[in-house]
Order: C-alpha cells, then sequence, then structure tokens
C-alpha cells in the first residue's frame, strides 16, 4: 500500500528514534534509573516560567479569535518585526518583518527553503558529520545529496573537498553550527573561506549557490564561544532557526526562516517560501506560539546554560578518566566520542549490555564515532559512570 518513494524512509527508519523506543521497551524491564538513555536530544531543562506566564498571558489579554485564527502564511506580522528586531540588536543586521517566516520548526522551514530553490537533479552539499535528515528532505524534492567527507582532527569543514565537489549543479549547502552530533561551532576563518569559496564558485558557474544555516543550537554555546551570525559572510545565505533548544520547547514546532533581501531574487523567494508553507500544508507555524515567541523573544536571547555546562564538563571529564577519546564540545549538548573499535555499532551494541544507549556516527555518516547526547539530568550521568566504567574495561 505504501509509495515507492516511502518504502526505503521505512527500511531506514532514524536510529536515533528506534534506539529512544529501545530506551522505553529497557526501562519497563530494569526501571527507568538503571537504564541510561543518551540517544535523543531531548531538553531535559523545562522551559523557562516565562513560557508558561507567556502562553497564559496570551489566553487571558488577547482576543480569542485572533489567537486561534489564520494569519499571514508568513505568520503575524507583529511577530515577525519583533524577531527581525531582536535579530538586529543582537548582530548588527538590517532585517524586517518580510525578511521573516514562521516555520513549524526547524525541520519544516528546511523543507521549504529547499522546495522553493531546488529542481529535479540539483545537487545539495552537507559536510560530514550531519543530521541524517538533511538526505531526506533533499530527496523529498528530488535533489541529490552531496557528502564532503569528515575532518575528523578537529570537525571543522573540510573545505579543499568541499571546493572540488562545488559544479553547476550545485544548488545549496547546508550548515549546522554549533553542530550535531560533534558540538563544534564553526570558526570566523571557517565561515569567511566557505563565503570565499561559494563566490568564486558562483562566478564560475553563473548560478546561485545557497547558503543554509540551520542553526536550533545557536543559543547553546560555552566559554564564551561566539557563533557568528552567517548572512553577514555570503549574501545568498537562508538562516533556519528552531526554538526547540533555546527554550526546550522540541514538541511546540516553532521556529523561523530568514531570507534578506542580499539573497538573489528576494523578493520572489520570500513571496515563494509563504505559498510553499501552506501548500506543503503546514499552512501556517502555531498561532498561539507565535504569540508566546513574542512575548519570550528577550528570554531567548539570554538561555541558562548552567545545567547543560554542568554536563558537558562531567561527563567529558568521566569519559576521558574511563580512557576515551572524543574533543570538548563547545556548543550543543552532544559529546561524539570516538570507539574504541572500528566498527562503531558493534560498540554501541556491547554499550546497551550494559544499559547504555549510545547512537553510532554512521548515522551522521561518520562511522567509528557515536554520539552522546547529555540533555539528560546530571543524576543520570552520575549513575551512568560505572556503566562506562565497565564499558571502557572490555576495550582499554
Amino acid at each position: 500500500m505504501i509509495s515507492e518513494r516511502v518504502k526505503p524512509l521505512v527500511a531506514n527508519n532514524s536510529v536515533i528514534r528506534v534506539m529512544f523506543e529501545e530506551g522505553k521497551r529497557l526501562a519497563a524491564l530494569y526501571g527507568s534509573e538503571n537504564v541510561f538513555d543518551f540517544s535523543l536530544g531531548n531538553p531535559n531543562v523545562p522551559a523557562p516560567d516565562e513560557v508558561k506566564e507567556a502562553i497564559l498571558d496570551v489566553l487571558e489579554e488577547e482576543d480569542s479569535t485572533f489567537v486561534h485564527g489564520y494569519m499571514s502564511n508568513a505568520g503575524y506580522e507583529d511577530v515577525r518585526e519583533t524577531v527581525a528586531c531582536s535579530l538586529n540588536k543582537r548582530f548588527g543586521t538590517n532585517f524586517s518583518g518580510n525578511n521573516i517566516l514562521m516555520t513549524v520548526g526547524a525541520a519544516s522551514g528546511l523543507n521549504i527553503i529547499l522546495k522553493t530553490i531546488l529542481n529535479p537533479g540539483d545537487e545539495v552539499i552537507v559536510f560530514a558529520p550531519f543530521f541524517l535528515e538533511y538526505g531526506n528532505y533533499v530527496r523529498n524534492y528530488d535533489g541529490e545529496l552531496v557528502v564532503v567527507a569528515p575532518n575528523t582532527v578537529d570537525f571543522q569543514p573540510n573545505l579543499e573537498e568541499f571546493e572540488q565537489k562545488i559544479t553547476d549543479r550545485t544548488r545549496a549547502v547546508i550548515i549546522n553550527s554549533p553542530n550535531n552530533p560533534t558540538g563544534v561551532v564553526y570558526s570566523d576563518k571557517t565561515l569567511r573561506a566557505i563565503a570565499q569559496i561559494l563566490q568564486r564558485k558562483e562566478c564560475e558557474f553563473g548560478n546561485a549557490i545557497v547558503l543554509i544555516s540551520d542553526e536550533p543550537y545557536r543559543e547553546l554555546a560555552y566559554d564564551g564561544v561566539e557563533v557568528p551570525y552567517v548572512t553577514k559572510y555570503y549574501a545568498d545565505t537562508v538562516v533556519c532557526y528552531s526554538y526547540s533548544k533555546s527554550l526546550s520547547l522540541p514538541g511546540e514546532r516553532i521556529g523561523y526562516l530568514v531570507i534578506p533581501d542580499e539573497l538573489k531574487d528576494s523578493a520572489q523567494v520570500i513571496t515563494a517560501v509563504a505559498i510553499v508553507n501552506r501548500v506543503l500544508g503546514c499552512v501556517n507555524a502555531p498561532s498561539l506560539m507565535q504569540r508566546v515567541i513574542k512575548r519570550c523573544i528577550e528570554r531567548n536571547a539570554s538561555v541558562d546554560l548552567a545545567a547543560y555546562d554542568r554536563n558537558r564538563e562531567r561527563l567529558y571529564q568521566g569519559l576521558k578518566e574511563c580512557g576515551f577519546t572524543c574533543i570538548k564540545p563547545e556548543g550543543a549538548f552532544y559529546l561524539f566520542v570516538k570507539s574504541p573499535v572500528e566498527d562503531e555499532k558493534a560498540f554501541c551494541a556491547k554499550a546497551e549490555k550494559h544499559n547504555l544507549l549510545l547512537v553510532p556516527g554512521s548515522s551522521f555518516a561518520c562511522p567509528g564515532y557515536v554520539r552522546i547526547a547529555y540533555c539528560v539530568s546530571y543524576e543520570q550521568i552520575e549513575r551512568s559512570m560505572p556503566a562506562f566504567r565497565a564499558l571502557a574495561k572490555e576495550y582499554l
């Protein structure tokens, strides 16, 4: 009954989601306190009190038919203007509400821009390791995913291979910083180099190449690390943002796209993304959450990272003491750990015998590594350390 296009999706169901379900099964068998599920990037930090207050204020103070009714497919004009003003204040940009499209989370935003710009056979470049759903999103619109091999020294993009893989069919490049799964933040130097390469290739081929910056972890950066704002580097940039991580609202599905005026044919693109938002079936971003975001915009700009930072330090130091190798993440809430054996899937299977649920790096096109999501309780990390030590003794 299912289509040929959907069959591969069923066959290759997300490993992360499968492991998340396995965690629930193990918890029923052994007790949740004895199962250490590090598979899913589901924030353990509660949403800020301001979110609850904003929801109540919206429902009490704003007209019900307005709050729960239709609006422009791009979103409420005042919400989009508020988002634009916040970005301008924080990053020195010059956006208006017209440059903002409110979306049903980051995944919807990525699908909207890809459907807007891709023709069948167009290529989209990604840097491994990357969030593997990118491939599904590109194939949704008959595009072809082109993968740049990982630079496992520091996990900054492999720019030499990147330049070699750009062709006259390259339509877009997706970057993700802070990065899932490594926690690496792409540096100013890296972004300048990417921009220069793209500018040269645009001139060489005479085609616009869109740089799509996927930024659900923008606010999660540690030790004073700056996350550069990508539109300042390259004109043909689109920013995709989600409030899922910054405000701990992954289930609410609220985010936005930024379509700068500097983007080639920006007026056409701005019109098109609103239409695409409708025809994809989203119609508009959730109305109540749009109203909430307007009231919580300042809170979003000042995320309290203390809990994640504490987890990061404890897990990083604990794993190093066990003998594991990993780079210290600068952002997001993941550790990317080198597997002590070449087959990291076998390592993950061994870890599961200790009730440790880790995600194999091949799920991110980077075999030989595993991802550990530390957006869990600090108590879970503490309880998991004996299991990690026992696992290490089998290899190190």
